[in-house]
């Protein structure tokens, strides 16, 4: 009976730890409120670790991204410098585009000092790049991926009225999302981005 209340306790410990983990996962939506309004502002060029998904992304990507995590935590542990940060994904196919034909371009940002990657015995290829940004137009979205469509028109009747136009695709940085703790579509909290450059003459 003792060992039994022994193991029962190591189990409860083990969970708790693990709640505990993965809550510190999710970033504080309360230093994003700023973005409930769509904001322009410069944004320095970061550099990622990437991997490119082709396909729907409801069903698709869950290996690659796991790998993507895999990778991102091994370096952090040999990079004492870098921090958690949130899944970021940029799609540069229209909008139209089928979804069984959607290219997701998935990234974590990571130290400058990283110049190489660790051999983590993987067939996804995962691979370093530098994102530009410059200036950016950004806003915060609160709830389903289904119900992106008026924030992102939202976003673009702000660039369009600040004098502004697109430069660059769609991008998103997930605070919250799928596969966090307790996390329902309906607490989806998602940064929804473009790279903006001014109209010549406004």
């Amino acid at each position: 009976m003792k060992k039994v209340l022994i193991i029962v306790g190591i189990v409860v410990v083990l969970l708790v730890a693990g709640i505990i983990f993965m809550s510190s996962l999710v970033p504080d939506i309360k230093k994003f409120e700023y973005l409930n309004s769509p904001q322009i502002s410069s944004k320095a060029d970061q550099k990622m670790i990437v991997v490119e998904v082709t396909g729907d992304p409801s069903t698709a990507g869950k290996k690659e991204i796991g790998v993507l995590f895999k990778m991102f935590f091994t370096l952090k542990g040999k990079n004492k410098d870098m921090k958690m940060v949130s899944l970021r994904a940029r799609w540069p196919k229209p909008v139209e585009t089928p979804r069984e034909q959607w290219l997701g371009i998935w990234a974590m940002p990571i130290s400058e000092n990283v110049t190489e990657l660790p051999d983590i015995k993987s067939d996804v290829a995962i691979k370093i790049d530098t994102w530009k940004y410059g200036e950016v137009a950004e806003i915060l979205h609160l709830g389903p991926y289904s119900e992106e469509a008026v924030t992102i028109e939202k976003l673009i009747n702000h660039i369009k009225s600040s004098g502004y136009v697109t430069s660059g695709p769609h991008e998103e940085e997930y605070l919250k999302g799928p596969g966090m703790p307790f996390i329902k579509p309906k607490d989806y909290a998602t940064i929804i981005r473009y790279q903006v450059k001014k109209v010549k003459g406004k």
